[in-house]
């Protein structure tokens, strides 16, 4: 059974960082891309980067420059390292897994930045 679990999450200062981790078991880890989406209060969620099998990336412009995802394949783990955050940057932050036409996803970790 797929499974993904988030960690990492939670409260911080603007300009602050924080490295999400995203732990993956239950199928192929390394030939399927990965994802971390956000969903704000009231929001929908969004997507915030993606990783290829062949750790090509790309992320949403809000996060360009603050923002590096990245995947162990050897630890089934994918992460995602927040720099510079903003308020708005405050959500619940999700990790997705694309299984062909199947979507997988955690449970969430909250990222809080406020002073």
């Amino acid at each position: 059974q797929a499974q993904l679990v988030e960690s990492g999450g939670g409260l911080v200062q603007p300009g602050g960082s924080l490295k999400l981790s995203c732990a993956a078991s239950g199928f192929a880890f390394s030939v399927f891309p990965m994802s971390w989406y956000r969903q704000a209060p009231g929001k929908q969620r969004e997507l915030v980067a993606t990783i290829t099998s062949g750790a090509s990336t790309t992320y949403v412009y809000s996060v360009k420059g603050r923002a590096t995802i990245s995947r162990d394949n050897a630890k089934d783990t994918v992460y995602l390292q927040m720099n510079s955050l903003k308020p708005e940057d405050t959500a619940v932050y999700f990790c997705n897994a694309r299984l062909n036409s199947v979507d997988i996803w955690g449970r969430g970790t909250q990222v809080t930045v406020s002073s």
